[in-house]
């Protein structure tokens, strides 16, 4: 992958971890519905798990906000994959719900397309210094393909385990249980990337580098709120949640529901090639508003489909547009803040989005309980227009520094 000339050894650093952990993230979230389900785990269970998953990320997420002033971001990300460590292992080793729940609260499986695990503010507020400004955007845009080109490919390999199992003749959950050592295996393979990480070591005691927000709290609270909007609808469409309505509606196979997703999700990566063109032509804001906008158009329409090959190509459509505002969205934060902010400002946009996403999978898991009609796509798709349109009024004349 080609980084802008500016950029330093450890952004390429930072990119193949977020790569590492899409791939891992992407193998595990299509077939996580199906595992859950074998375990003979309603729709509704299903949800209050996904919802735990994004609760504990936003938690722990806040902690490190609060604290982003005092603690390097290198230690964070080096307890970050120490948990990770601690999930894929947890996943493998427990089939009970209430065991389950706790991992999935504790830990940093991520059942969603985008990151929303503690390991981003910290990586954002590293890569944002390690960059030319003028090159902000593409390297954020490299960062966000990065883990979505990976996600992909870990979303290909998803049937594997069910492969193996029928290969070898061994139980179906006994090979998703090892599916979860992909997990734990990219998280070792993250820590050794971290090692070599030359910045992030900040002192607590040096205010130049991280410092809590002052001058850019009126800002960021305003971002935040939209935000929270924009996830809580996003929440009602995650990953983990799609694939169970392919399974319910329309009674896809594993196989089948892993190669939408690999096409999704390829989709999604290089839809981020463009975004810092667009960006650099009509702005940052502009960007983020005029892809988002038809993407979530196509999400609601793909709940109307009444068959199985028109949803799909409705929720392709969606996702080769749905992601060209990620990297312009993290620039844009990125941009607004001065540098010392930016580890705070990253978590502190992080974390309403993780809770407001929490929300939304319970209910959605609740609303497929009750019908196998697309309902959590069409709220989902909805929420996210009001937001677009809500952030165009109000940041549209609200210019990055540089």
């Amino acid at each position: 992958m080609i980084l802008p000339a500016s950029a330093t050894p450890d952004a390429a650093r930072l990119i193949l971890a977020r790569a590492l952990r899409g791939f891992g993230d992407g193998f595990v979230s299509v077939y996580l519905a199906a595992y859950l389900q074998l375990l003979g785990f309603s729709a509704f269970q299903v949800g209050a798990l996904v919802t735990a998953m994004l609760i504990g990320s936003a938690v722990l997420t806040l902690g490190v906000g609060i604290a982003a002033h005092r603690v390097a971001p290198r230690r964070v990300l080096f307890g970050a994959t120490v948990l990770m460590l601690g999930t894929g292992a947890g996943f493998a080793a427990f089939t009970s719900f209430w065991p389950l729940l706790a991992i999935a609260f504790l830990g940093t499986l991520n059942p969603s397309a985008n990151d929303v695990s503690v390991f981003l503010p910290a990586e954002q507020s590293i890569l944002a210094g390690e960059v030319a400004a003028a090159d902000r955007t593409t390297l954020f845009a490299r960062y966000s393909l990065g883990g979505a080109l990976f996600g992909a490919f870990g979303a290909l390999a998803s049937p594997l385990p069910a492969a193996t199992a029928r290969r070898f003749n061994v139980p179906l959950v006994d090979a998703f249980r090892a599916g979860f050592v992909v997990y734990t295996l990219a998280a070792i393979a993250i820590v050794a990337l971290y090692r070599g990480l030359k910045h992030g070591r900040a002192a607590a005691t040096d205010s130049t580098q991280n410092a809590p927000l002052q001058r850019s709290r009126p800002i960021v609270l305003r971002l935040t709120a939209l935000f929270a909007l924009d996830s809580f609808g996003g929440g009602f469409a995650i990953d983990s949640l799609l694939v169970l309505w392919l399974f319910l509606r329309f009674h896809l196979s594993l196989q089948v529901v892993g190669g939408v997703f690999f096409a999704a999700r390829t989709l999604s990566a290089l839809s981020q090639l463009v975004s810092p063109r667009l960006a650099a032509r009509f702005g940052l804001i502009e960007t983020m508003v005029f892809t988002h906008i038809p993407a979530n158009l196509f999400l609601i329409l793909s709940a109307f489909m009444p068959t199985a090959p028109l949803a799909v190509i409705f929720l392709l459509l969606r996702m080769a547009l749905s992601s060209m505002d990620v990297p312009a969205r993290q620039s844009y934060v990125m941009s607004v803040v001065p540098p010392e902010e930016r580890a705070a400002a990253a978590s502190m946009t992080n974390v309403p989005r993780s809770l407001a996403s929490a929300i939304s999978p319970l209910i959605a898991g609740g609303l497929l309980q009750l019908s196998t009609f697309g309902w959590p796509l069409v709220l989902a798709g909805a929420l996210k227009i009001t937001y677009d349109l809500l952030l165009l009024r109000q940041f549209r004349h609200v210019r990055p520094h540089h």
